[in-house]
């Protein structure tokens, strides 16, 4: 562990972790303005914590404009207390509460993508001492960590859950059966390019078990989004043995598995545009096939541009936004793993 790490958080807890029910509260970040000097931005979390069994943080929330991981562990936070549970449970349906109330990607406050910062500061702002909380003081107290996510304001998303296999036999058979519970539609080893700030890659330096997910985008709650998620935490709940007297919804799917291998598979533009897909969300495409034109409102007398995939493979997620600036993402595409 790093010695930011090491050292104890700034941002203070109204809950005790280790005390046996349930507790209802809010973690205090500090946070010195204009208007409050010495005051603090309360997020909300639940614990619930009922002796042996598994620890589990859940979180939402992660981006703000990403809905159904808040409204799907808001209900979760209604429903636990008329049931009989084993171990404890940390739940914060808004981990990034400012972004959440702005229905933005990143903070209003810093401008900050939390999923980009981790381990993050312990004296940053806001949101590094967010991301340095969770990594230096949650990520220690739990076995394994779910994160879910959607594509935001700027990606529809089909949906899918995220995993990142341990690389132990007997760990890698453990964490397939929660995949397994879980039962998305599609599950996908995401390649994010080297990409070390995110949770995901928090938790494997902490050394516990991660799921994570994108169900839906467009900055909505999807009804049909919404019953995956809700109804894939209870079974992974069960199957934990955190709920054992719960008869979980039936699983509906029986996971497609995807890998994405490499930037070959992300579509990039290289010049700022107008964005014509000339693909649907969920389509199978094949290497140089036609992706979309790139129009130029500044200059109408030029000619569209042409972008094609550089490989073959499923559309995963899709841009939402016509208008593009050089470097956005149009596009992500996966292979059915062998």
């Amino acid at each position: 562990m790093t010695t930011a790490l090491l050292r104890r958080s700034l941002i203070r807890t109204q809950v005790d972790f280790d005390r046996t029910g349930v507790q209802y509260g809010c973690l205090e970040v500090p946070y010195s303005q204009n208007r409050s000097a010495y005051g603090y931005i309360p997020i909300p979390i639940a614990v619930f914590n009922y002796g042996d069994g598994p620890s589990l943080l859940l979180t939402g929330g992660n981006h703000g404009d990403e809905y159904e991981g808040p409204v799907a562990l808001t209900k979760l936070m209604h429903w636990l207390p008329g049931q009989r549970l084993r171990g404890r449970l940390i739940i914060i349906p808004a981990l990034n509460l400012p972004a959440v109330l702005a229905c933005s990607r990143s903070s209003p406050i810093d401008g900050g993508n939390l999923n980009r910062l981790f381990p993050g500061k312990r004296d940053g702002s806001v949101t590094e001492m967010i991301a340095h909380y969770v990594e230096s003081e949650l990520f220690p107290l739990v076995d394994g960590a779910i994160d879910i996510h959607a594509g935001g304001s700027s990606f529809d998303h089909l949906p899918t859950l995220l995993t990142a296999p341990p690389p132990a036999a007997r760990a890698q058979s453990d964490y397939e059966r929660l995949v397994r519970a879980f039962a998305a539609p599609n599950a996908l080893a995401l390649d994010m390019l080297g990409e070390d700030r995110t949770y995901c890659a928090a938790a494997t330096r902490a050394g516990i078990w991660f799921l994570g997910g994108e169900f839906g985008g467009g900055a909505r709650c999807d009804p049909d989004c919404l019953a995956i998620v809700e109804s894939g935490l209870r079974r992974v709940l069960h199957e934990l043995g955190v709920t054992p007297e719960d008869t979980p919804p039936a699983a509906v799917h029986e996971s497609k598995r995807f890998v994405v291998q490499g930037r070959g598979h992300y579509l990039h533009t290289r010049e700022p545009g107008v964005f014509e897909p000339v693909f649907h969300l969920g389509d199978e495409v094949a290497q140089g096939q036609l992706a979309g034109r790139l129009h130029f409102p500044q200059a109408p007398w030029r000619a569209p541009i042409e972008l094609r995939f550089e490989k073959e493979g499923r559309v995963m997620c899709a841009r939402t936004f016509a208008r593009v600036e050089a470097g956005d993402c149009l596009a992500m595409l996966a292979s059915q793993a062998s």
